[in-house]
């Protein structure tokens, strides 16, 4: 028990925790929406490995390990093989400063984060989570394959629009919250109670939030990275065996930070009625925000089986024309709120003004125009026919 108080072993033990956490539940969670999916379209999916199928991702996972592992001769070797590791690396890393339980800072219990203490918490989420960036460039840009290089740089085009509405949706939050650290803002929820979660002050901003988090965890309609109706995968075309299967570990990875991030900053994190409160024992608080958590998967998997995906005209579109005004009005409600000293609930009336202000217009801006169609002066009598 003495080793435990050394913060070193605690640090290595929580990261041990998270890491055998998230790549356990990366694999259940693909079974999860293999089911859900086959559920969604009247089929039975992955039934023959393990009752219900519930074998199926260690058969898989076998499967990239046993499979074999080929680099084409034409690619750059080292850049080839660093961009799934980047994939990888960076995702973990953003989960660094995402609490997953009461966080406790008293030696030899354990914190329930990785990185305690973080003021910047959100700043370094959003930095290395912009890292990704980089493992789709490369991918792409090292196969040394036009369609992947074509992929890659669609795909870039994409991540970096939608880290702007992402950055700026969490602003009204930091103000509002007085702090840019996860687990102050999670605290703050916490003591407040239910009447105090930044949904009821900030909806749009966590539509946004939401919104633009698929689009940089390119799922579904935003999984314009690996459109798969072109028969070209995108920017891992030249990927196999568990190369392949880091690119999309990475991206699962990404799913759970973000259903995470969206919890504790928007819907009160562990906090719940009567059932986890300030004083409720830790297993409850655990036990409610990863049942938040794999409610916001649950979502996430089902959009993708319910929304068709956009065209990049579209997605382009959304990101510069309405999320980012949107973002910035929001944020401006919220200084003005703060400024004249008015009771935050009143964000809640406003946020819905905003949001159906910013629909009608964006409606009707995108309805075709119905053009003038001159009409031709009947011909003379002598030239009929």
């Amino acid at each position: 028990m003495e080793l435990l108080n050394n913060p070193l072993v605690m640090a290595g033990v929580t990261i041990g925790v998270v890491l055998g956490g998230i790549l356990g539940a990366c694999s259940y969670l693909i079974w999860l929406e293999r089911k859900l999916s086959a559920w969604m379209q009247d089929r039975l999916g992955p039934n023959r490995v393990g009752p219900m199928g519930l074998l199926q991702p260690i058969a898989d996972g076998g499967k990239f390990l046993l499979k074999e592992d080929v680099i084409p001769d034409h690619v750059n070797k080292f850049l080839y093989l660093l961009a799934p590791c980047l994939s990888i690396i960076t995702t973990m890393l953003a989960f660094a400063v995402v609490p997953f339980g009461p966080v406790s800072h008293v030696p030899g219990e354990f914190p329930f984060i990785i990185a305690p203490g973080i003021d910047l918490g959100i700043v370094f989420v959003f930095a290395v989570g912009s890292l990704a960036v980089y493992a789709i460039i490369l991918g792409g840009w090292a196969s040394n394959n036009k369609y992947s290089a074509l992929g890659s740089l669609r795909a870039s085009a994409q991540v970096v629009s939608y880290e702007i509405p992402l950055g700026m949706s969490v602003v009204g939050i930091a103000l509002l919250n007085h702090t840019m650290s996860v687990e102050k803002i999670l605290m703050y929820q916490a003591e407040q109670g239910f009447a105090g979660w930044n949904v009821w002050y900030q909806p749009v901003a966590a539509l946004i939030f939401f919104t633009a988090a698929l689009a940089e965890s390119n799922r579904l309609p935003f999984d314009l990275t690996e459109c798969e109706q072109e028969l070209v995968g995108g920017f891992h075309t030249e990927y196999s065996a568990m190369k392949f299967a880091m690119f999309f570990l990475g991206e699962y990875t990404h799913v759970i930070t973000i259903s995470f991030l969206t919890t504790v900053l928007f819907f009160g994190g562990w906090q719940f009625p009567i059932i986890a409160e300030v004083g409720s024992p830790w297993f409850l608080k655990v036990g409610v925000l990863l049942l938040k958590v794999l409610s916001i998967i649950v979502l996430i998997q089902m959009l993708r089986w319910t929304i068709p995906r956009f065209r990049f005209d579209q997605l382009m579109g959304l990101a510069w024309k309405v999320l980012i005004p949107m973002a910035t009005l929001n944020v401006v409600q919220v200084m003005c709120v703060l400024e004249f000293d008015v009771a935050r609930i009143w964000l809640l009336p406003l946020s819905a003004g905003l949001f159906a202000a910013v629909g009608l217009i964006s409606t009707q801006g995108s309805l075709p125009q119905r053009s003038a169609v001159a009409v031709q002066p009947a011909a003379a009598h002598g030239h009929g026919h």
